[in-house]
C-alpha cells in the first residue's frame, strides 16, 4: 500500500487559478490530490497519515533562483566580517581568528561579508594594514557582493602577483601613488587570482555542503543553485554524491571558460537530475555591482569628480561568442548585469546572435538585472528573456544606491512593478552567499521598498504579495523548466511544500518577513521542523 498523508485543518495556499484548498493528499511524494475535504478522505486510506495544520498555513516551497552553493557552503568555514563597522575592528576579527582558531602559520586566512559602506572610513583596509593584524598568514578579504576584495602582501607573494603582473581585462588591480600594488582588486582581478587560493580540506567542505543545506531548508527552500559552477568544484561534488550528501535539489550553470572536466564527468546530468544534481546551462559576468560601483551604467554614478559608469568585464565579441555557444548547444544562458549598459549590451547582442542564427535561446536569465531600464522592457519582453531581481537590495543597499545613484535612479532598482506592466515573467533571488536565502524577507521587500534607514524606495515599484510570492515559486519553477513538476500545488507534482506561521496573502504588508517557516518538505518527506 501506499505512503499517503493528508493535510487539512489549515490554510491549503496552492498558487494555482483555484487558489486555495480545504485539503491536500500527498502520496509516495506526489500530490494525488488537491480540493475538498471530503474528496481528500474518500481518496485516503486507513494507513494514511493525517496532519492538522491547526490554522498554520501549507503552500509550496520555494525554488532559488540565483545563488551560488559551494560559495554558501564555503563561507561557513570563513572568517564572516560582514558586522564590522570600522577597518581597525575588520582587521583584529581577523587576527582573534587566527588566534582562536590555533591557525598555523602560512595557512590562508580568508575573510568574507565585508562591505566598504557600512566601515567609517568608505574603504576596505589596504594590505600594509592586513599585513600588521595578521604578518604571518596570507590573507584574503571579499566584499559582501563577491566582485572585490584585497590581498595582503603574503597572499600576493604567494600567488606571485607583483606590479609587473598584467590586470585581466575587465578588472582592476589598484596601485598608489608610488605605483605599489595596495592588494585591492575588482572584478575580474580579484577573481582570477581567487581561483588560485588553495580549497579547504575536503572533508570540511563536505561537512559544511550539508550545513548549507540546512540553512536553505530552514528558509523553506527545496531547490537551490550553483551559479558559477567550474572544473575545480569537480571532485567535491564527486564525493557528495558518492556519499548522499546531496539533500536538496542543485541546478548547476557552468563557467563556459572553465568547464571541460564538468563536461565530461557529468555529461548525463545535462538538463536530468541524477542524484539531486542538474546541469542547466551556462553562466556569463558582464559587469559588477553598484555597490562597489563596478555595475556597468549608462550615465555616470553621481559623487565623483570624473565621469564614472563603471566598466563592462567581456566585449562585445565574447558576449557574441558566448550567446552563440549556448544556442548551438541548446542550453540556458544566465548572464550577469546589474547596470542598464550591461543590461544593453546583453539585449543588443542577443537579438544580433538570433537574427544571424535565424533561432532562439529558450528562456535566457538577465542575473540580478538592477537596473534595467523602462525603455529596456519590451526588448526583455521580445526575446522571452526571465529578469531575476535581487530584489533584497532595496533594504540591504538602498540608502547607498541613493547616494550613488540619485533619487531617481535608486527609485528603479529592481523594477518588478514595470515587468509585471510590460507582462514580462520575472523572479527573485539573494545571491546567497551575498545574503542569506530569506525568501519571505524578499517578498517583504518587493511589496514594502524599504531602506535599512526607513525610506520608501520606489512606492511605484512595489508589487502585490501574490506576485512576489510567484516569484519565487511557480515563476522559478519555469526559469528551470521545471513547472510541471514544481512550484505550485496541483496534482502530480512533486510534494514540496512549506508549512508557514500565517497566510501571507492575508497578514498586513509590513509583517510578512515576521513569518515563521515551521516545517520544509521535499518529496513527502520533512527535511526542516522548527525547534
Amino acid at each position: 500500500m501506499a505512503d499517503s498523508t493528508l493535510y487539512y485543518g489549515g490554510t491549503i495556499l496552492t498558487l494555482e487559478d483555484t487558489l486555495y484548498a480545504q485539503a491536500l493528499l500527498e502520496e509516495d511524494g506526489r500530490i494525488r490530490y488537491v480540493g475538498t475535504m471530503e474528496q481528500a478522505q474518500q481518496l485516503s486510506n486507513t494507513q494514511t497519515r493525517k496532519v492538522d495544520l491547526q490554522g498554520k498555513t501549507l503552500m509550496p516551497a520555494f525554488l532559488d533562483p540565483h545563488s551560488h552553493f559551494m560559495a554558501y557552503a564555503n563561507a561557513m568555514l570563513q572568517v564572516p566580517l560582514g558586522e564590522c563597522t570600522t577597518q581597525e575592528e575588520l582587521c583584529q576579527k581577523l587576527a582573534d581568528f587566527v588566534q582562536e582558531q590555533h591557525i598555523p602559520k602560512g595557512q590562508w586566512i580568508k575573510g568574507t561579508g565585508y562591505d566598504h559602506n557600512c566601515l567609517q572610513e568608505g574603504t576596505p583596509p589596504k594590505r600594509e594594514m592586513l599585513d600588521t593584524y595578521c604578518p604571518e598568514h596570507p590573507v584574503i578579504i571579499q566584499h559582501a557582493s563577491g566582485h572585490v576584495g584585497v590581498y595582503n602582501t603574503k597572499a600576493l607573494e604567494q600567488l606571485g602577483i607583483t606590479e609587473a603582473t598584467p590586470c585581466p581585462d575587465g578588472g582592476v588591480m589598484e596601485v598608489d601613488a608610488q605605483g605599489k600594488l595596495t592588494g585591492y582588486m575588482e572584478e575580474n582581478a580579484f577573481l582570477a587570482f581567487q581561483k588560485k587560493v588553495p580549497m579547504d580540506d575536503p572533508q570540511k567542505l563536505l561537512d559544511a555542503m550539508l550545513k548549507a543545506q540546512e540553512r536553505y531548508a530552514s528558509y523553506g527552500i527545496t531547490t537551490v543553485q550553483e551559479g558559477m559552477f567550474m572544473d575545480a568544484m569537480v571532485p567535491l561534488y564527486q564525493q557528495a554524491m558518492e556519499k548522499n550528501l546531496l539533500k536538496l535539489d542543485v541546478v548547476a550553470y557552468q563557467d563556459p571558460r572553465d568547464c571541460q572536466q564538468i563536461q565530461k564527468v557529468f555529461q548525463e546530468h545535462e538538463g536530468i537530475y541524477h542524484n539531486h544534481l542538474k546541469l542547466g546551462g551556462n553562466k556569463i559576468f558582464l559587469d559588477g555591482s553598484p555597490q562597489g560601483r563596478t555595475a556597468w551604467l549608462r550615465t555616470p554614478y553621481e559623487g565623483e569628480e570624473k565621469e564614472d559608469c563603471g566598466y563592462p568585464v567581456l566585449t562585445d565579441k565574447q558576449v557574441y561568442d558566448y550567446i552563440a555557444q549556448a544556442l548551438e548547444q541548446g542550453v540556458q544562458l544566465l548572464a550577469h548585469c546589474n547596470g542598464d549598459r550591461a543590461a544593453e549590451q546583453y539585449l543588443t547582442v542577443m537579438a544580433q546572435v538570433e537574427r544571424d542564427k535565424g533561432k532562439k535561446l529558450e528562456r535566457p536569465v538577465m542575473v540580478h538585472a538592477q537596473l534595467l531600464g523602462e525603455d529596456q522592457m519590451e526588448a526583455v519582453k521580445s526575446l522571452t528573456m526571465i529578469p531575476s531581481f535581487f530584489i533584497a537590495h532595496v533594504y540591504h543597499w538602498g540608502d547607498v544606491h541613493l547616494k550613488n545613484l540619485g533619487r531617481e535612479r535608486a527609485s528603479h532598482i529592481s523594477p518588478a512593478a514595470s515587468a509585471l506592466k510590460h507582462g514580462i515573467l520575472f523572479t527573485f533571488h539573494q545571491d546567497t552567499p551575498v545574503i542569506a536565502p530569506n525568501m519571505l524577507e524578499t517578498v517583504w521587500c518587493a511589496v514594502n521598498r524599504i531602506t535599512k534607514e526607513g525610506k520608501l524606495l520606489g512606492a511605484e515599484e512595489r508589487i502585490p504579495v501574490l506576485e512576489a510570492l510567484k516569484a519565487v515559486t511557480i515563476h522559478a519553477a519555469y526559469q528551470y523548466f521545471e513547472e510541471e513538476e514544481k512550484g505550485s500545488l496541483k496534482r502530480g507534482k512533486q510534494a514540496n511544500f512549506v508549512i508557514l506561521s500565517h497566510d501571507p496573502l492575508r497578514v498586513p504588508p509590513s509583517m510578512l518577513r515576521d513569518i515563521q517557516v515551521l516545517e520544509t518538505i521535499q518529496r513527502g518527506q520533512t527535511i526542516y521542523r522548527q525547534e
